[in-house]
């Protein structure tokens, strides 16, 4: 009787063996097809998601303005910043105006800037028309309930990374917005421009 388990249990172990085996060989071929940057993107994402119980904090990018800026230096850094990365600005949403407008008395600062390189754009849109929902880059500048202001920006490694490779030149072209963006921020809390 002992033999007889001893046996089942034998097969059951090279069974659970060859199962695992063929289970990590079809993960990593699949996985070949994705970007090399996927699994660590995903990891971020949810490690953030996790740690603060929210997709939506995980799912953007926010930097805090120093203070003493005031809104009319932090909107001109974002622009002329832009500029010099050929980021057109094709669109301002002050969000609070209307806000207001629609009956709220008194709402804090809210404005949405729209950011666009039309070449990119269009390339992304040729690649995938799903890519139409991330257009055009977004940076939002927000005054928290503290009255200390924020820029806010789409976390956009899961759209460079998290599926299969994008071709070569597209992949440098978003990644070139992508540094524009960050550097746009990084510069504008500070009031560099």
């Amino acid at each position: 009787m002992l033999k007889w388990l001893w046996n089942a249990l034998a097969c059951l172990g090279l069974l659970t063996l060859v199962i695992l085996g063929t289970g990590l060989l079809l993960l990593k071929t699949e996985l070949s097809q994705w970007d090399t940057k996927a699994l660590t993107t995903y990891f971020r994402f949810l490690k953030t998601t996790y740690e603060k119980k929210s997709i939506v904090d995980a799912s953007v990018w926010r930097f805090p303005v120093v203070d003493g800026l005031s809104i009319e230096e932090i909107d001109q850094s974002l622009k002329i910043i832009a500029n010099e990365h050929n980021l057109k600005n094709v669109g301002e949403l002050p969000l609070h105006q209307q806000i207001k407008a629609e009956g709220h008395t008194h709402y804090r600062f809210v404005k949405i800037y729209m950011f666009c390189d039309a070449q990119t754009a269009a390339d992304m849109l040729d690649y995938n028309d799903a890519y139409s929902a991330f257009l055009p880059c977004r940076i939002s500048l927000i005054q928290d309930k503290q009255g200390k202001f924020w820029l806010y920006t789409f976390n956009m490694d899961l759209m460079l990374y998290g599926g299969k490779p994008l071709p070569p030149e597209l992949k440098q072209q978003a990644e070139r917005v992508k540094t524009s963006l960050v550097d746009m921020m990084n510069r504008t809390i500070i009031g560099d421009f």
